[in-house]
């Protein structure tokens, strides 16, 4: 499924049009464009990366291959970056690719699985188009702000498990709550290292590396960028809690092995 939105000074002015239409809208510096790609066909894919935009066939290649490692590169008109969007479901976090080209006037979002954030960007082009689309760095900036903010209930979710798991440890030494405190550590590991490199990424843009990104836009960048480390320094907090949550149920258990040593000796 493919959706455009066609931009002038702001204002949404037509969607959905046809291909062979943004062709040649590309060409208008007064029409700014953005265009979603979900779940595109193998030939809405070609049309589309190769045929209307003729995108860079290293490009091409990892926007249609999944990839585990956030990254972005420049091309000489556009940029092309590749975050995650993160949920935390069956106490396991699980990532949803986005890719997205973006040019002096067009955006150009490519993902297999619906986003969150695509979609409540979309609703918020619906209900006030200027304040979102006069260009697509600030375009791109509301999409990366709303992919952040779902990661509030991921979070939010794994902290209460944490909670849970901790209320549970004092009435329950069993060998369960130890695997659970192991597969919850491993989860915490696996977010950093999604939040990492989507620090990196992000940070490249606030410095102002790529000049498709507007100067006055970098602020909202830099705050992007905050956002990230606030939830890097969260991951940390639950990687320290679960640290001493482990210490916690071993000392338990210690007791519980010397009770039983003592009974033995008396007897």
């Amino acid at each position: 499924m493919i959706r455009s939105f066609i931009f002038s000074q702001g204002k949404l002015v037509s969607q959905n049009v046809g291909l062979d239409v943004l062709r040649v809208m590309l060409y208008d510096e007064d029409v700014q464009i953005w265009l979603d790609a979900e779940q595109p066909t193998e030939e809405e894919t070609k049309s589309l990366l190769e045929g209307i935009f003729n995108f860079h066939p290293l490009a091409i290649e990892d926007c249609v291959n999944v990839s585990e490692r956030p990254k972005i590169d420049e091309y000489e008109n556009y940029i092309f970056m590749v975050i995650h969007a993160v949920d935390f479901s069956a106490h396991e976090f699980r990532t949803t690719e986005l890719n997205m080209f973006v040019g002096k006037n067009f955006l150009l979002t490519y993902h297999r699985d619906p986003i969150r954030s695509v979609t409540a960007t979309i609703d918020r082009v619906m209900k006030n188009a200027p304040l979102v689309a006069r260009a697509p760095d600030r375009l791109t900036y509301t999409l990366l702000d709303f992919l952040l903010e779902n990661y509030r209930p991921a979070l939010e979710e794994l902290a209460a498990e944490i909670a849970e798991l901790e209320k549970r440890i004092l009435e329950s030494a069993s060998s369960h709550v130890l695997s659970e405190i192991l597969q919850l550590k491993g989860e915490v590991q696996r977010l950093r290292q999604i939040i990492a490199p989507q620090r990196e990424v992000i940070a490249r843009v606030a410095h102002g590396e790529f000049k498709v990104v507007r100067a006055h836009m970098l602020p909202y960048y830099r705050d992007l960028s905050d956002h990230l480390a606030r939830i890097s320094d969260t991951a940390d907090n639950y990687r320290d809690s679960l640290t001493n949550t482990l210490q916690v149920h071993l000392n338990l258990q210690q007791m519980q092995v010397n009770r039983v040593i003592k009974v033995l000796t008396v007897l």
